[in-house]
């Protein structure tokens, strides 16, 4: 017989603050322009125990992040990975990489599904 995993958490309140960095931003976007933060703020507000804040920062993605985590007194960094070949990580990097090296908080890497 094979255990039931759970697959349901009971979150009795939270605060999710959702980040976007604007590596260039000319013409003064806000966060909430942003489609990813608005469908994910749409999902998220439907849960009553959640607060949640969109936060729109410059500069180096994993740094940005990272200090929002900083700035958010964080308990768990949650990223969504984007699928590169070995030489496009190689060439251009990988944000998620270096949040998960570079964080003292714990990185949840999720499909960007």
């Amino acid at each position: 017989m094979v255990p039931k995993i759970i697959t349901t958490i009971t979150i009795r309140e939270a605060r999710v603050v959702l980040v976007h960095v604007f590596e260039e931003n000319r013409e003064g976007a806000g966060v909430r322009q942003v489609g990813s933060i608005s469908h994910v703020e749409n999902i998220l507000e439907e849960q009553d125990a959640l607060k949640v804040t969109s936060v729109g920062k410059s500069g180096d993605p994993a740094t940005a992040v990272l200090q929002a985590a900083d700035d958010h007194d964080a308990n768990l960094v949650c990223v969504a990975g984007r699928k590169r070949t070995p030489t496009g990580k190689a060439i251009f990097g990988s944000v998620t990489q270096e949040v998960i090296l570079d964080s003292n908080y714990p990185v949840l890497v999720c499909d960007t599904q």
